[in-house]
């Protein structure tokens, strides 16, 4: 049994930072006080919650649809440098066959040693989209709702398939809806949904809206959408906050929709995620990256991003002018209540994971833990 103390900073608890002692046992939050094998100074910084990305397609060169459980690991190694603690690798639409190994290789990834941020489990992004706002998604592998379908990748997957894009408006997707609700998160995206039909997902069970405002049918005052629709429901809100899928007054206004409560971070990132501008892959799509603004080689259409966790939340401090108390958790406990982990994830309480990032004081990661072990450590 291993007891681990961090001391001489100032910890994240209930929504402010607080001049306390953390104390870490056996990979859990122990408590706030009492002896330890090993003390950690934290010299004055900020410790922090791990943060949570439920929505990207990899990072550090390598691409989730390509990835094998290795390669997995080390996009893993490369969150954690950024203060990603827990993940769901997103799979796009795919061939049934390679959608299966990439379940394959998750499920080897999720069960081996963890060297980096943890693979919590898979996001599927389709097959059950809109042609009309596919984005980056090869259409003629995009089909309407098919619960067979995704119980054969649920049943490959073990269960780890814990969250799932889909487009109302797609034949049969709205009854699906309701037959998988509570089996997995369902989020409604690449969407030109009318108001109506975008309601009645939300009624059988979607909980809510993929990269908001991005791949969607726009709101009109005599028309509100499937936009419309996310903002009055009660449901959550992706959010893409790179400075390029959203304008900053654009993440203000969601945020005054929604509520703090309300919005996810989400980084969408590609391969490209910490490379310099150049060539790449997004599943089976090339992509141009250049001043780090990824785009489909073959029209121009933004294809993912290059951001980071870490700068996301710089990003949500400058655009919003909050402070990093109001904003942490759009990174932390609002992705772990979306997938239904936070009985675990996403807060510094007794019993939960400790999967922690350390803050200087201009935010940058200087250290991430998952279950209380040092999966990176910056270089003085």
């Amino acid at each position: 049994m291993k007891r681990t103390r961090f001391t001489n900073g100032r910890v994240y608890v209930d929504g402010r930072f607080q001049d306390t002692d953390l104390l870490v046992e056996d990979g859990r939050i122990a408590g706030f006080s009492g002896k330890a094998d090993e003390t950690v100074d934290l010299e004055g910084r900020l410790l922090v919650p791990g943060f949570l990305d439920l929505h990207t397609h990899g990072g550090d060169g390598v691409d989730v649809n390509a990835a094998t459980a290795e390669d997995l690991a080390k996009i893993g190694r490369f969150f954690a440098r950024n203060g990603t603690t827990g993940w769901l690798c997103s799979i796009l639409t795919d061939t049934e066959e390679q959608t299966l190994w990439c379940i394959g290789q998750a499920r080897v990834a999720m069960a081996a040693p963890v060297t980096g941020a943890q693979l919590m489990g898979i996001h599927l992004e389709g097959p059950f989209l809109s042609t009309e706002y596919k984005g980056a998604m090869p259409e003629h592998l995009l089909q309407k709702g098919n619960t067979a379908l995704f119980r054969k990748y649920q049943d490959a997957a073990g269960g780890a398939v814990r969250y799932m894009t889909v487009s109302p408006e797609v034949e049969g997707v709205v009854d699906m809806i309701g037959e998988l609700s509570g089996h997995v998160t369902i989020a409604i995206g690449h969407s030109g949904a009318d108001y109506e039909t975008a309601c009645a997902a939300i009624d059988k069970g979607a909980a809510c809206c993929t990269h908001t405002f991005n791949a969607m049918g726009l709101f009109h005052q005599h028309r509100p959408g499937i936009m419309g629709a996310v903002l009055e429901r009660p449901v959550m809100c992706e959010a893409i906050c790179d400075g390029r899928h959203l304008h900053p007054g654009s993440v203000r206004m969601l945020l005054a929709c929604k509520g703090y409560d309300r919005v996810v971070a989400v980084t969408d990132s590609i391969q490209a995620a910490g490379l310099p501008d150049g060539h790449y892959k997004l599943g089976v799509n090339d992509v141009v990256v250049e001043d780090g603004d990824a785009k489909l080689a073959s029209n121009g259409v933004r294809a993912g991003s290059t951001l980071t966790t870490g700068q996301a939340l710089k990003n949500l401090v400058n655009f919003t002018g909050e402070s990093v108390e109001k904003v942490l958790p759009l990174l932390t406990v609002n992705p772990a209540r979306l997938i239904g982990m936070d009985y675990r994830k996403g807060s510094i309480a007794p019993g939960k994971d400790a999967d922690l990032a350390v803050l200087d004081d201009k935010l940058n990661v200087t250290a991430t833990y998952v279950a209380g072990q040092c999966v990176f450590a910056a270089q003085e």
